[in-house]
């Protein structure tokens, strides 16, 4: 493996004590939110209480101060490491994907009311764009938000979310212009408790178990102004924006994943024995490995650089797509190729490495399926 040199002494200090918080808080619950669809937000309150979520808020509102995504990352392969990425993922989605909304396009005065919370853990975040039946084309959403003075009448459904089931805050993504497509579409701010936002059921998936993932459904539901995320009509701008970051924020926790899932069975051939020698000793089984190991480097070098980019201000949408569109590939492969080398072991759920092959193959969908980061990096090419 490739020695990395992207961090410095205060990332490894925060890696280590993110690696205690995981294995004191998360390890030993991990198989119960498994069973039960969603984690226990005492866990998440847990995390901001120890300085894990906000990184990149400022610390006058509760935030630590760190607008570098190399703690993003640093916690994406440390709930790999532990085999807790499905447990994790809410806090994921709160650091990676929601919190550069609040950050980007609230106001000061919404800053000050939902940041600390957002910091602390006492709220949870989603963000709500996909509707039945429409996939990744958001022009064609059909969730409206028609102005009433000083609020929005929000009628739709939502479907997909993560988060959905614990979340307190959902940025819903509307049309207040119906007839419009990219320019009618406005982001604001949905607040649990509200009259006539009601959750579905916590959808039954065939991996991620313990990442709650829910339909929202709002009927007249009155929002009011003040919560709106930016300007009327620039909600599809602050997307377009934000998408970069929550594919990165994808490629680094899918190839932490497959990462892990190489590691387990690096272990594993080299322990099995069939035909009086270690399975990992024949041919195949090396060529194989040799293979796995020289694309997961040169995955990792890539997503440090994205990194890099993203913290300059720099990373573009086709770059972001290329390491959403390479990791989540190679994690499908790599995975596929690990229960493969495990044998029947690898078919049964006892074993994680089985878990792993059911939690990857939504990653190649989900953040914008992979034909849309293909459509996206063909685009930019000229043709």
């Amino acid at each position: 493996m490739i020695p990395r040199s992207c961090f410095g002494e205060e990332h490894d200090l925060f890696r280590e004590g993110f690696r205690r918080f995981v294995e004191a808080e998360i390890v030993p619950h991990h198989q119960e939110w498994e069973a039960a669809g969603r984690v226990d937000k005492a866990m998440f309150r847990k995390a901001g209480e120890a300085g894990f979520l906000g990184m990149a808020a400022p610390e006058e509102l509760g935030g630590g101060g760190q607008p570098d995504f190399r703690f993003n990352q640093i916690q994406a392969e440390e709930l790999s490491r532990a085999d807790v990425m499905t447990s994790g993922i809410c806090m994921n989605l709160h650091n990676d994907i929601c919190l550069p909304y609040f950050l980007a396009a609230a106001d000061d005065g919404q800053q000050k009311r939902w940041l600390p919370g957002i910091c602390s853990g006492e709220l949870m975040t989603a963000i709500a764009m996909t509707e039945p039946g429409m996939g990744s084309d958001l022009a064609s959403m059909r969730t409206t938000a028609i102005r009433d003075g000083d609020h929005y009448v929000l009628n739709g459904a939502k479907t997909f979310i993560t988060n959905g089931i614990n979340a307190d805050l959902v940025i819903v993504a509307a049309k207040t212009d119906p007839e419009a497509r990219h320019r009618g579409i406005t982001l604001m701010v949905v607040e649990d408790g509200m009259d006539g936002f009601e959750r579905g059921r916590n959808l039954e998936k065939v991996g991620l178990h313990a990442q709650d993932t829910a339909e929202l459904f709002f009927n007249d539901v009155r929002v009011p102004v003040h919560n709106r995320l930016g300007d009327e009509g620039s909600g599809f701008l602050h997307l377009v924006t934000k998408l970069p970051q929550e594919r990165l924020s994808i490629a680094c926790g899918t190839l932490a994943h497959a990462q892990t899932a190489f590691d387990w069975t690096l272990q594993y051939v080299k322990e099995r024995e069939a035909f009086g020698q270690p399975i990992g000793s024949f041919q195949n089984s090396r060529f194989k490995l040799a293979e796995m190991r020289t694309e997961l480097d040169i995955g990792q070098v890539f997503v440090d650089r994205c990194v890099e980019l993203l913290n300059a201000g720099e990373l573009t949408a086709e770059d972001a797509s290329k390491a959403k569109l390479w990791c989540t590939e190679l994690q499908g492969r790599v995975v596929d190729q690990c229960v493969q080398l495990h044998g029947g072991y690898g078919y049964m759920v006892e074993y994680p490495i089985a878990r792993a092959y059911q939690d990857a193959r939504v990653s190649r969908i989900y953040g914008g399926a992979n034909e849309i980061m293909k459509e996206i990096i063909g685009r930019s090419l000229g043709v």
